[in-house]
């Protein structure tokens, strides 16, 4: 009796990240330092999914933040030494330690081999910083 040959599909195996790309998405990581990384990789686009996922994830982040960091130093200058000001910086440091804290906990997800994408925000930047 003849068999037929198996045609079940085999399962999809993604290859490991090698140990230098796994160091190139914890430079893109890097609070503040990982944006200009970030943006040439964008730039070059000749990265795997996953790299260009965190690439544009990493600007988001450090843009919203610098963008935040910068319009509550101006409005804690232009409001002087009252208790606005003080508010307006004591908000400044959340926001920076908020910024850096998620930048670590992503570096730390990244170690363990997690994904790496925040729930609203990984959506956000991939349809604001895709490539066309």
């Amino acid at each position: 009796m003849m068999s037929l040959p198996d045609t079940s599909p085999e399962p999809v195996v993604h290859p490991e990240p090698s140990t230098l790309e796994r160091l190139e998405t914890f430079i893109y990581l890097a609070p503040a330092i990982g944006l200009l990384p970030s943006m040439w990789a964008i730039y070059r686009g000749q990265r795997d999914k996953q790299q260009l996922a965190a690439c544009r994830l990493s600007i988001l982040l450090a843009l919203g933040w610098l963008s935040t960091y910068v319009s509550l130093n101006v409005g804690a200058d232009l409001s002087g030494a009252s208790a606005l000001g003080f508010r307006l910086l004591f908000l400044n440091t959340l926001v920076t330690s908020g910024y850096f804290m998620t930048s670590l906990w992503l570096m730390m997800l990244l170690w363990q081999k997690k994904s790496i994408r925040l729930p609203g925000v990984s959506a956000l930047a991939e349809r604001t910083l895709r490539q066309r």
